[in-house]
């Protein structure tokens, strides 16, 4: 799984195209630009998607350091809860998106 001993705090998603070049400072740039009063040493997991909704990438601290986290689905898309462009995901939620199976709004 993503995290090794901890579950992660909250899972907030942006749904809206990231640039999948950005590692980890470009994606902690759009963290705290985005998520402003999130903490992003707090134990959050952080979730994007690129313009075609097929890969995506999650960024966490890990208590040592940031951990980066890519899949790319070989079939379908990325189906995020609601069409928001900020979103906080349950576990489950989250589970699914990882798997591929839509959970509400396509784009």
């Amino acid at each position: 799984m993503l995290w090794a001993e901890s579950r992660p705090r909250r899972i907030f998603a942006h749904t809206e195209p990231t640039d999948m070049r950005k590692s980890f400072q470009g994606l902690l740039a759009v963290v705290r630009q985005v998520f402003s009063g999130e903490d992003p040493y707090a134990g959050t997991l952080f979730v994007f998607v690129n313009r075609r909704g097929t890969f995506l990438k999650a960024i966490a601290w890990d208590r040592t350091g940031f951990v980066l986290f890519a899949k790319r689905l070989e079939r379908g898309r990325f189906v995020f809860p609601s069409a928001a462009t900020s979103q906080e995901l349950s576990e489950r939620a989250f589970r699914f998106l990882l798997d591929g199976i839509p959970l509400g709004i396509r784009r």
